[in-house]
């Protein structure tokens, strides 16, 4: 890419920091924010953005010309910021809309799409925007630890290393990306705004429906994408999930007598798909907990053997500036909740809370890849139910504050891993992250308005599927069977721990059948290529996170331009 001798830039003393890096990866982490809202609120999925920001930098930086991989590496710090901001939000607080603790959008109320979002939008913002600084600061106290002296495996951080150092001889991948992205954003255009493919996007199969099977696929570039980032493993779970919902239970149990009708049988699979999605939560947690259990005996019995002195300055240790940072953002992050509405008590408790499951989250992170954000602001949430009373809305704050933080310090620490591979400034990368975040938190906020109004709500009906909030409502308010609920988050732990991938197979129990054969396809493309062309996977990856990306951008543009005109 560059010869040994290219100099690296110093943007305010800092090594590997550019100017240039920090305006591209804002930029970057703008239209990366809300592709990813839309994603997270229709799909019920987020795959982290790895390949996308990883090409996305080198292919803009290469074309800007004399970069560097510590530059890529920096900006891409920066361009991944708002996702996980954007999958907190989506994950959490649709619930404020579903609950009916907010209003939605009426026309009738006179009110412009503008003075309806509002009144609501600065308190979205505040806590969003605590969420963020509380795991960007906090992580880079626990980075140290985790990357440095634990070595944690942090898959995803270590394959966007490897994508960088591959590099992108002539240009294919960065024209891979943008192609697919204007083909998805230009399909996804002429199927929601101009009418021209299936409405709704959906293709529906009328005879099957009127025996109540309800199934069909989804023409969605999207769709396929995802299917094709998770793989055929996950895919196939995901879709046995949809088979067993729609194919056996529904017309099965309505047939046998088992149900009323399809409604009560909808229902009932609805509520077991929640039940294993928080129940899968639970069991990573229960695993996290054991893991931890066995690693304190091991140290207990390792205590007594003759020390390393070499080792008594190992890396990981945190300076007293290092951790004057967690002091600031804790204090700022306060300021921001209170500000929010939360009373001075609550957020004082939210901020312990954050503080253990950020340092929970980049363990599981590190170990796994899969970081359950949303989980965890359930857990926080609970624990600070037993001492204090919330209201609804502060029982979503809080969950959206935690799940913020969590998923911004999986985030974080993945790109940490991936600097530390390629010998970037950890603080290059500190500024840039905060940087992208705070944009994030901005268009993350506008983007999950803009598309509440387009589609008029979340649920049954309206097109967002939004899992992930129905299942944190079911914590806060009730959703469903609590005997269902209660024997489906058991097993869904149960499954877990025994490695099997039930967390797919929750959401494809929960998903509209059409979105899972969509995503099943993808899964099923992956599969073939890999047999046929070896090492196709990379190229693949990069064409299906470009449907991905460019389906989400032409969503959430469609939805801003709908709310600003009021159509």
């Amino acid at each position: 890419m560059t010869s040994s001798t290219q100099r690296e830039p110093a943007f305010l003393g800092v090594p590997h920091l550019s100017l240039r890096g920090l305006v591209i990866g804002a930029l970057g982490s703008a239209v990366l924010t809300a592709s990813s809202m839309y994603v997270a609120l229709r799909m019920s999925a987020l795959p982290w953005p790895t390949i996308f920001v990883a090409v996305l930098s080198m292919a803009l930086l290469k074309l800007l010309g004399r970069t560097t991989l510590n530059e890529i590496n920096m900006t891409q710090t920066a361009m991944s910021a708002g996702a996980m901001v954007a999958g907190g939000l989506a994950f959490t607080l649709p619930g404020l809309w579903i609950t009916q603790t907010w209003p939605l959008y009426d026309a009738a109320s006179g009110q412009t799409p503008l003075q309806w979002a509002a009144p609501l939008f600065l308190p979205v913002l505040l806590i969003t925007t605590g969420g963020m600084v509380l795991g960007t600061l906090l992580t880079w106290a626990l980075r140290p630890r985790f990357v440095e002296r634990d070595a944690l495996p942090y898959p995803i951080g270590a394959a966007a290393a490897e994508t960088l150092r591959v590099g992108d001889q002539g240009g294919r991948k960065g024209l891979l990306l943008f192609v697919s992205m204007g083909l998805a954003a230009v399909f996804a255009a002429l199927r929601d705004r101009f009418a021209l493919l299936p409405a709704g996007g959906f293709l529906t199969i009328p005879a099957l429906y009127a025996r109540n099977v309800f199934v069909g696929i989804w023409a969605s570039p999207m769709a396929a994408g995802i299917g094709y980032i998770i793989g055929p493993l996950y895919t196939g779970v995901w879709f046995l999930g949809a088979v067993a919902g729609y194919i056996l239970l529904v017309p099965g149990g309505v047939a046998l007598g088992w149900f009323a009708d399809a409604a009560a049988a909808v229902a009932f699979k609805n509520t077991a798909g929640i039940g294993l999605m928080v129940g899968t939560g639970f069991g990573i947690l229960l695993s996290f907990v054991l893991t931890f259990v066995k690693g304190r005996l091991s140290r207990t019995r390792a205590a007594s053997a003759p020390r390393d002195a070499s080792r008594a300055g190992a890396p990981g240790r945190i300076t007293i500036r290092k951790g004057l940072l967690p002091v600031l953002s804790v204090a700022l992050a306060y300021v921001l909740s209170v500000a929010a509405g939360l009373s001075p008590l609550v957020s004082l408790l939210l901020m312990a809370g954050v503080f253990v499951a950020t340092a929970m989250s980049a363990t599981i992170t590190g170990q796994t890849g899969i970081n359950p954000m949303e989980i965890f602001g359930i857990i926080v949430l609970l624990a600070i139910r037993l001492f204090l009373q919330v209201d609804t809305t502060g029982a979503f704050f809080i969950a959206a504050a935690v799940a913020v933080a969590c998923g911004y310090a999986g985030d974080l620490l993945n790109d940490y891993k991936a600097g530390h591979v390629l010998g970037t400034d950890p603080r290059a990368q500190l500024i840039s992250q905060l940087v992208g975040g705070v944009v994030g938190c901005l268009v993350a906020a506008v983007s999950l308005f803009a598309i509440l109004y387009r589609f008029g709500g979340v649920g049954e009906g309206t097109g967002l599927t939004a899992a992930q909030a129905f299942a944190v409502t079911s914590m806060v308010e009730g959703v469903g069977d609590p005997l269902v609920f209660g024997v489906a988050a058991g097993l869904g732990a149960l499954l877990y721990v025994l490695k099997v991938p039930v967390m797919t197979l929750g959401i494809g129990l929960y998903l509209p059948f059409e979105i899972s054969a969509a995503v099943v396809l993808g899964g099923l493309i992956r599969f073939v290529l890999d047999r046929v062309r070896k090492g196709s996977s990379v190229n693949g990856s990069v064409v299906a996170s470009g449907l991905l990306g460019g389906e989400g951008i032409a969503g959430v543009l469609l939805a801003l331009f709908g709310m600003a005109t009021g159509t």
